[in-house]
């Protein structure tokens, strides 16, 4: 169980953020120099070194987003220049792709940042800002036509395996839309028909809510309160629902762990702009005060598994039902190790949780609830605090990525295993990384009593 350190400050993350920043500078140019863009995005690194795999280049965006961030967070524009370079390349194709439920990932780390800094004026020439803004729109558009359609007003943004499939993941994705809605865009569907992209979010989140997170309520054998599904199953011939499925966890019937903090993060950081939006917008289909208390409980359900099932120092093993978890002894009451033999842990779920946890705490503390927003929000402040440092930091010079022991899909074995060991070890991902950029950004923006990061607050 995630020991939290109620003690913890912000402040006292502030050296561990600036190293950070300084790591992650050096490593975005070793990754720059030595990548070749006929590859394909960079999605881990094998022996230190980051590969491709062939799937759908999901990780463009966070490649060049990682610049962006170094960017903003250090105001150096090389690497400004960089994510420019790397966007006009090989971004515009990602706008129009049809085939993936990954916008929120590629765009708005992209695009979006870019769109972002205009508005709060880190930078300070409006460069082709229609067009960026066009790109955001059409981005939205197009991940909620990617849309399969439930009896009783339900429906979801299906995965790339299909109109069956809807992935837990998409959650954190959802913010596609909500950019597109506030640059006042909407979906045309066949007849005319408008979708607005707002409504067509809370239906996906609701299904998502209903479908993919367990709430102690009896649905199944294996229903605990937080427990996530990465997959559920549908029949498209009347749209009933069919079972849970997984493709990157252990079992349908246990939880990935990064699917987890997908869920977590994607649900807090929307429960936050759906705060600021005013009732009419929800209104006819949905009601304000009883989507956020949606939002609300489905964070803090997840939110409070992730602390039941991970160990002291908040770094989870990959899947909380993988198999060779009953050899490590009373694992929840130690810190994950990293360099065991029978299951990997998995960095960047913690990375991502982080900032999750970050967000509902603040939420929770802004509607008055002192006790579980300072629970949550330290438990982020707990996770980021061993992220930042050994061993999960790559200190090695000749390591292209910025956060270890991260695993990508073990049910694959597309993870790299060193010799000698028997699963995946001190390797990264670009989600992991961008993510610990991002984490840092939002905590040095703490530090400095900026105003906080967010997808969305410029565009109000």
């Amino acid at each position: 169980m995630l020991t939290i350190d109620r003690k913890l400050k912000v402040e006292d993350l502030k050296s561990s953020i600036e190293s950070l920043f300084d790591l992650s500078g050096r490593k975005i140019l070793v990754l720059e120099k030595a990548w070749n863009p006929s590859k394909g995005a960079p999605v881990f690194t094998e022996a230190g070194s980051y590969v491709s795999q062939g799937w759908t280049d999901w990780t463009h965006g966070f490649q060049f987003g990682s610049a962006l961030l170094q960017f903003d967070a250090t105001g150096d524009e090389q690497f400004l220049r960089i994510a420019r370079r790397g966007i006009s390349a090989h971004m515009p194709r990602h706008v129009s792709h049809v085939g993936v439920h990954d916008h929120g990932f590629n765009i708005i780390s992209t695009y979006g940042n870019l769109l972002r800094m205009i508005r709060e004026n880190t930078l300070t020439r409006d460069r082709d800002v229609e067009g960026i803004e066009l790109a955001l729109k059409v981005s939205g558009a197009v991940q909620a036509a990617r849309w399969t359609l439930l009896p009783a007003g339900l429906g979801y943004i299906y995965s790339f395996n299909g109109p069956h499939s809807l992935f837990a993941d998409t959650v954190r994705s959802l913010r596609s839309l909500a950019v597109a809605h506030l640059l006042g865009h909407i979906l045309k569907e066949e007849g005319d028909c408008k979708v607005n992209l707002l409504h067509r979010l809370l239906t996906h989140a609701e299904t998502t809510a209903r479908y993919n997170i367990y709430f102690g309520e009896g649905r199944d054998a294996y229903d605990v309160r937080g427990r996530v599904a990465h997959e559920s199953i549908f029949n498209l011939r009347n749209g009933s629902y069919r079972c849970p499925s997984t493709q990157q966890g252990y079992s349908p019937f246990s939880t990935w762990t990064r699917g987890l903090a997908w869920i977590l993060l994607g649900y807090a950081e929307e429960l936050e702009f759906l705060a600021e939006l005013p009732s009419s917008e929800f209104k006819p289909q949905w009601n304000k005060a009883i989507v956020l208390k949606r939002f609300k409980d489905a964070a803090s359900a997840v939110a409070d598994y992730y602390i039941e099932e991970t160990p002291v120092d908040g770094i989870p093993y990959w899947d909380t039902g993988a198999p060779g978890l009953r050899n490590l002894g009373d694992y929840l009451n130690e810190p994950a190790d990293p360099t065991n033999d029978m299951e990997p842990v998995d960095s960047s779920a913690a990375v991502i949780a982080a900032q999750g946890f970050l967000r509902l705490g603040a939420f929770h503390l802004k509607s008055g609830d002192k006790k579980s927003g300072e629970r949550y929000f330290q438990c982020g402040l707990t996770i980021a605090r061993t992220l930042f440092n050994d061993p999960y930091i790559s200190q090695k010079p000749g390591h292209q990525g910025l956060i270890l022991h991260s695993v990508y899909h073990r049910p694959n074995n597309w993870d790299y295993i060193p010799k000698g060991s028997r699963v995946p070890r001190g390797e990264s991902s670009m989600w992991g990384d961008y993510h610990a950029r991002e984490l840092g950004l939002v905590l040095l923006r703490m530090v400095g009593s900026q105003s906080p990061y967010s997808f969305w607050k410029h565009l109000r």
